[in-house]
């Protein structure tokens, strides 16, 4: 009875108006799960052992739900209060949902209790526009303040930056973040005019140009001042929804090209249209959200910050979608198969890169190993090469693996022969609903809210 009478009291401390923390938690984290772009790639910051929480190189330890969302993070949303009416967005002014706000606070609270339970590694933070940007921006850093200064919090975050805010809010909040992004929203600006009347491409592309300027006078600054604090070390993302207006795979490509060479981006998201209102201006979805192409973007995308190819290589007007059944890299070498084979022993890096089944690893090892010996195909399967794909493009010491056809038909049918059942995206086992940090498989009976806050009271 002491226990329950001590729980009670912790909830009642957490409760603000009629709800609880526990509650806030349920709405906010479920808004932010159509938000993809999170990663906690390429920062590092070493503990000082007084602190609590550090950022590894590697990125932190990231776990994943059946979608491939990143669940890691603590992911909620400040407020899911909008002052906006985007036609695709569950969040919409217009919409009848049930609305709740963290203070910065409660955000903390969360941050620090979920992370010294180890069920989060770092946060984070996004937000609808509450009241206005200035506001909401304001909120967000008092938020980053709050975990890095009273909390001491050194692990990783991620927050959004939002358009029309004052740039004073932007650069200061950037100098709490490991990263920033600001959503693009749409590929195109037509596309955003449409569907997000009350935005524009130009107040998106304001605050990426002012994270862009502020990490790059950054690096001055380190240079001359090692202790000098570090302005968004991890980069800047964005995100596109695909799907919801009628933009081509060579529209987007070339939209995410310019945004790597113009902003310095470190990732470009792809986010498949889920519709989740109802309105004309909206596609209808009878096949579910278009998971398959997103899939066929996130390749293309390797293939622009990784393997040296340019949107036009992969695309043209003429030809403005990616083949579904093959990833870019195999359609785009079958599409030049006088380019073809290559004989692996004598091809530059830049050449082996181009080969399907042959990653950015496997070349460098192939580069590294044909110094001392003449490779042979199994010495490329040690490698780490996927034959069944490079067999039809590649020659060891003059040879072919297999005596094949150099023939288009020929080899679409065989990469495509023992790929059909896999790329079949169905709704089947593919879900958008955020895995929550009181899930388990083994239970099909949803936690009371009750049992969530023992949980997050370490009760149980």
């Amino acid at each position: 009875m002491q226990e329950q009478k001590g729980a009670d009291t912790e909830m009642e401390y957490l409760a603000d108006g009629n709800m609880s923390l526990m509650d806030k938690l349920a709405v906010l984290s479920d808004a932010a799960k159509y938000d993809v772009a999170c990663t906690s790639s390429g920062v590092e910051r070493k503990g000082d052992g007084k602190h609590m929480g550090n950022c590894a190189a590697g990125g932190i330890c990231h776990s994943f739900s059946s979608d491939g969302r990143c669940i890691s993070l603590l992911k909620i949303l400040l407020s899911n209060e909008c002052v906006y009416d985007c036609k695709y967005c569950l969040n919409r002014r217009s919409n009848d949902i049930r609305r709740a706000s963290f203070t910065p606070e409660e955000v903390c609270e969360l941050t620090i209790q979920f992370y010294r339970r180890n069920y989060i590694e770092g946060l984070f933070l996004s937000s609808g526009i509450l009241h206005n940007p200035d506001y909401t921006m304001e909120q967000l850093y008092q938020t980053l303040y709050l975990l890095r200064r009273k909390y001491h919090f050194g692990g990783y975050i991620h927050v959004k930056a939002i358009p029309g805010a004052d740039p004073r809010l932007i650069r200061m909040t950037g100098f709490l973040a490991d990263r920033m992004s600001v959503n693009l929203e749409l590929p195109t600006a037509d596309g955003l005019k449409n569907l997000a009347p009350s935005k524009n491409r130009k107040k998106i592309l304001t605050p990426m140009r002012l994270i862009q300027n502020g990490i790059e006078s950054n690096k001055n600054e380190l240079t001359l001042y090692k202790k000098a604090p570090v302005f968004v070390s991890s980069g800047q993302s964005t995100q596109m929804i695909i799907g919801a207006t009628p933009e081509s795979d060579y529209q987007i490509m070339r939209v995410a090209e310019s945004l790597y060479d113009g902003f310095g981006l470190k990732r470009v998201f792809y986010s498949a249209f889920v519709k989740v209102n109802e309105d004309k201006a909206l596609p209808s979805l009878p096949g579910g959200p278009p998971l398959l192409r997103e899939h066929r973007l996130y390749q293309a995308d390797w293939l622009l910050r990784f393997y040296g190819f340019r949107a036009e290589e992969l695309l043209s007007e003429s030809r403005p979608f990616f083949n579904v059944m093959l990833d870019p890299k195999e359609d785009w070498a079958i599409r030049h198969l006088e380019l073809f084979p290559m004989e692996i022993n004598r091809v530059s890096y830049e050449e082996l890169l181009r080969i399907p089944g042959i990653g950015v690893k496997s070349a460098q090892r192939i580069v590294k190993a044909r110094r001392t010996a003449v490779l042979d195909f199994d010495s490329l399967k040690k490698m780490g090469v996927v034959l069944k794909r490079a067999l039809y493009f590649i020659t060891c010491k003059g040879r072919m693996m297999y005596p094949v056809k150099v023939e288009e038909d020929a080899i679409v049918r065989n990469l495509t022969r023992d790929s059909r059942d896999k790329l079949q995206f169905s709704q089947d086992g593919m879900t958008y609903r955020q895995l929550s940090l009181f899930d388990d498989n083994r239970y099909t009976v949803n936690p009371t809210v009750a049992d969530s806050g023992k949980v997050l009271l370490g009760q149980i």
